[in-house]
């Protein structure tokens, strides 16, 4: 058993649970640390939950010594500015409490930093700006240090922009055809997780790698459209006809993305994936490939030579749907409940009334029902409150419906079949819970 403890910042991330998971069957010890872990991604005690971006300096460097750290793994990123996400404060401001916890914790530690490939004359986005300028901070201090830049990585799992390239594969659309030929070169995860080893496995004196950068992407030129070709191998659907998406619709949808965000959603189409997806993803592997000797993996490897599992169809073609059915519902109860108190209340009280109401209780119960339908509409909207949301309007739409039978039982044959149809409302609903999770 290897007794180096690493600690990897960012443990439910894509690249950060990889990377914990990998190191621990290589024999070492790994502390994962994120602000929130799911119940699957919590194996062991040395899983760590603790908030993260507001631990100050002093705390960190206890935490180091606590654990007696020898290798830091920084995998923390946001992609944009919103609700719980600043770029600033992840990329920057932590970074350089890191560097002052590294310093004075009185041990011999290297941090090996998660970046962006690209250069500084190219960044647009406050992603990318925050992440060079970590990088300058890292660069300015004294502390060992490996910088990796990763290209687009291929794993697994899949969050944000690996998990809608899948779903672009799975399905008969293109990207516009100028982001389609976009340089886009990947990388496995596999491959990063093996430099991670490697980096561990070097003396902390080493000074061949006391402060590296490298890129780490396969070395032949790939496009979008390439790599989305390999996924299109994997699912079978290669051969079908495909209709490239009008730019204009591209935008549209980082806008409508980026109002999803500023409701706690994290949709991977906004404005500054979009941006960087313009961009590119490429770099020299060649410096990281001749200091290491790893072969990064080709694509093809990357992907897999065996066709996609169901569970990878399926995941392919419900991640665009998600969005779709989170939406409808969201629409679904604010005009149900808007018609009924607004555009129809005369009617939606006539029928209470109908029915043997009290009139005392018709107008009270026509304007609850009506703002209780527009509120549940809400906590869906917001990522925050959809579970409890979707919960609510299915014992909202259950309860409608068991009232219906008892009070009102003409109303289960009325001829457009409002009753009829929300078994399927409510199915949908359940759906939507069960598709909340994102990690």
């Amino acid at each position: 058993m290897n007794q180096r403890t690493i600690l990897v910042l960012g443990a439910s991330g894509l690249i950060g649970r990889f990377i914990t998971d990998d190191l621990r069957t290589r024999g070492f010890r790994v502390v994962g640390l994120a602000r929130r872990l799911s119940p699957a991604q919590k194996m062991t005690a040395l899983d760590l939950e603790l908030p993260i971006l507001s631990l100050d300096a002093a705390t960190l460097t206890r935490l180091l010594r606590e654990h007696a750290v020898d290798i830091v793994v920084n995998c923390l990123g946001v992609l944009q500015d919103g609700p719980g996400s600043d770029t600033n404060a992840v990329h920057r401001d932590f970074v350089a409490r890191l560097l002052k916890a590294l310093s004075d914790s009185g041990r011999a530690i290297r941090l090996v930093h998660i970046s962006i490939p690209g250069t500084a004359q190219d960044d647009r986005t406050a992603f990318a700006t925050t992440k060079r300028e970590a990088e300058r901070l890292i660069a300015a201090s004294r502390i060992p240090h490996a910088i990796l830049r990763p290209g687009f990585v291929i794993a697994p799992s899949a969050y944000g922009g690996s998990a809608m390239l899948r779903a672009i594969a799975a399905f008969p659309l293109d990207l516009p055809t100028a982001e389609m030929a976009t340089p886009f070169q990947p990388v496995a995860v596999e491959d990063i997780a093996a430099t991670i080893a490697w980096l561990v496995a070097r003396d902390i004196d080493d000074l061949s790698v006391k402060a590296v950068s490298w890129d780490l992407m396969q070395s032949e030129p790939m496009t979008m459209a390439g790599v989305v070709k390999q996924f299109r191998c994997a699912f079978g659907t290669a051969g079908w006809p495909r209709v490239a998406m009008p730019s204009f619709m591209l935008d549209l949808g980082a806008k409508i993305g980026d109002v999803a965000s500023s409701l706690g959603w994290m949709p991977p189409m906004r404005s500054t994936a979009i941006a960087e997806l313009r961009r590119g993803v490429t770099g020299d592997p060649s410096t990281w490939i001749a200091a290491t000797g790893i072969a990064p993996k080709t694509l093809a490897e990357a992907v897999g030579r065996h066709p996609a599992s169901i569970q990878d169809k399926w995941f392919a073609r419900l991640f665009l749907i998600k969005a779709l059915i989170i939406a409808s519902l969201v629409a679904f109860w604010l005009v149900s409940g808007f018609i009924a108190l607004v555009v129809s209340y005369r009617a939606a009280a006539g029928i209470l009334s109908a029915h043997g109401f009290p009139p005392a209780l018709v107008d009270p119960i026509t304007i609850g029902t009506s703002l209780m339908d527009m509120g549940i509409g809400v906590l869906i909207a917001f990522r925050r409150t959809a579970a409890i949301g979707l919960v609510a309007g299915i014992v909202a739409s259950l309860a409608y419906m068991a009232g219906a039978a008892i009070l009102a039982p003409d109303l289960w044959i009325e001829p457009l079949g409002a009753l009829v149809k929300t078994g399927p409302a409510i199915v949908l609903m359940l759906v939507a819970l069960l598709m909340l999770d994102n990690r």
